[in-house]
């Protein structure tokens, strides 16, 4: 979407820039009306290039790809820690059988495929799947469709067992919901190499590759949809019915305006409700990481442990939250140092929300809390909950350090990949890429600058970025 500027066509002819041969004062006023330099106007009012910006494009494409990536990987590394307690935890072996949990959804109207059968085979397949969706969606590779897959499978496992977690799986449980609303794959996915990939096809004058996989994910899936919205398996809510509806039937036409009106109208329309959606679910998260943020600190200050700079002390102490008992004694015997950590905390948590209009302070602060989160992961043995909340603050991370980490993320590779067997470092020879990270398309014209928002899609049939089932 562009602003038509109201000035009409500009006149291209040569200007006559010269002093010396400039027109008299009495002849006729020229057109002096801004030039339209890009997809923006400097004339246009305030309003309207914000509107044109959240319209036009994905807003914080490194960041949601960070997310997508932080999230899969911590609970992907939880399922395969737990693969050997799995039927403790929440198969059939566990303490909260399949009886109390059946009670407990059907009082809190909660959604888990686990409660449509009791079987073994029931539940390894759900696990499975719950694993295989989750190394797909840190690759990006159908993205839209493993990120649903991701969120169902989230949700069986925690909502069967709700007792098990440390905090980090609620966390977990939101974003697995938030990234399906998301165009998530615009960067550092497989979605993107493919639609990268078709684009120097098209460049080249040939058509693209035809999408397979994609069409034969949607027929799959639509029966599962259509026998459990029949039988009420899909829990007693109302949103997560439509929103299953809504993505399924989307992609039928999603697919429909990429192969018959790739370059139309209604091209553009799904484009630009697709980034009102993910630019309002970014919002969302970075609204929510703050909420999270904020009653953690304000709570902390109403507790007295926390008001004399002991809190910490603690667990610290406890045989649960010591996995290094010799370090944990080293830094509790030192009570300046439990004063300043506890106290620093606190400070942290409370102040981050306020700092956001300040990048520099923002920047210091996140880095400050992304090191307590190692910390707590090493010094109490919660990886995972840190895990999840350095996922959640990547949301707040300057687009310009997630470039510059791409860039040695793929240096490094290209490296490591060169020195394996039956790969050249010659260009042109059978094994060598003829780019990093697929072929080379330059971006097409949009508002994409400043790192502040994505790149416009090549609208390739399947080329989307993996933001439909079958793109």
């Amino acid at each position: 979407m562009t602003i038509p500027s109201p000035a009409g066509p500009q006149n291209e002819g040569p200007q006559n820039t010269d002093p010396q041969n400039a027109a008299p004062q009495n002849a006729a006023p020229q057109n002096t009306a801004p030039r339209n330099e890009g997809p923006y106007f400097p004339a246009a009012p305030r309003p309207a290039r914000a509107l044109q910006r959240v319209t036009a494009s994905a807003l914080g494409p490194y960041q949601s790809a960070v997310v997508r990536i932080g999230f899969a990987a911590t609970y992907l590394f939880f399922l395969l820690r737990e693969l050997p307690n799995r039927h403790e935890l929440y198969g059939p072996d566990s303490p909260w059988h399949w009886d109390l949990a059946r009670q407990l959804t059907d009082g809190n109207e909660a959604f888990s495929v686990l409660m449509w059968t009791d079987s073994t085979v029931w539940f390894e397949a759900v696990y499975a799947l719950t694993l295989v969706s989750a190394a797909a969606l840190l690759l990006g590779w159908r993205t839209r469709t493993m990120s649903v897959l991701f969120m169902v499978g989230v949700l069986s496992v925690q909502n069967r067992s709700i007792f098990m977690g440390d905090g980090g799986d609620n966390v977990v449980h939101l974003m697995a919901i938030y990234l399906v609303l998301t165009r998530c794959a615009q960067v550092w996915s497989l979605d993107a190499r493919r639609a990268a990939r078709n684009a120097q096809r098209v460049s080249a004058g040939l058509p693209p590759l035809r999408d397979i996989v994609g069409p034969a994910l949607w027929v799959l899936l639509g029966p599962v949809l259509v026998a459990a919205t029949l039988m009420g398996g899909l829990g007693g809510t109302w949103w997560l019915p439509a929103l299953l509806w809504t993505i399924w039937l989307s992609a039928a036409a999603w697919w429909a305006v990429n192969r018959y009106l790739p370059h139309g109208e209604p091209r553009t329309l799904l484009d630009v409700l697709a980034n009102l959606a993910h630019n309002a679910t970014l919002a969302v998260i970075m609204a929510e990481v703050c909420l999270i943020y904020a009653t953690a600190g304000w709570y902390k200050i109403q507790g007295s442990r926390w008001q004399d700079g002991t809190a910490l002390y603690y667990p610290l102490n406890l045989d649960y939250f010591t996995p290094w008992p010799a370090l944990s004694d080293i830094l509790g015997a030192s009570g300046l140092m439990v004063m300043v950590l506890t106290y620093g905390t606190v400070i942290v948590q409370v102040a981050f929300p306020f700092t956001l209009f300040n990048r520099r302070v923002k920047n210091v602060l996140l880095v400050i809390m992304i090191c307590e989160h190692a910390g707590i992961a090493l010094l109490l043995g919660l990886p995972f909950f840190s895990m999840a909340m350095i996922a959640a603050d990547a949301v707040f991370l300057p687009t310009a350090f997630l470039v510059w980490l791409g860039a040695r993320a793929t240096i490094g590779w290209r490296r490591l990949s060169s020195g394996l067997p039956g790969r050249s470092r010659t260009p042109g020879k059978p094994g060598t890429p003829a780019h990093p990270d697929g072929p080379e398309v330059r971006p097409t014209e949009g508002p994409a600058q400043g790192g502040h928002g994505g790149r416009d899609e090549p609208r390739l049939q399947g080329g989307d970025g993996g933001h439909t089932l079958v793109g």
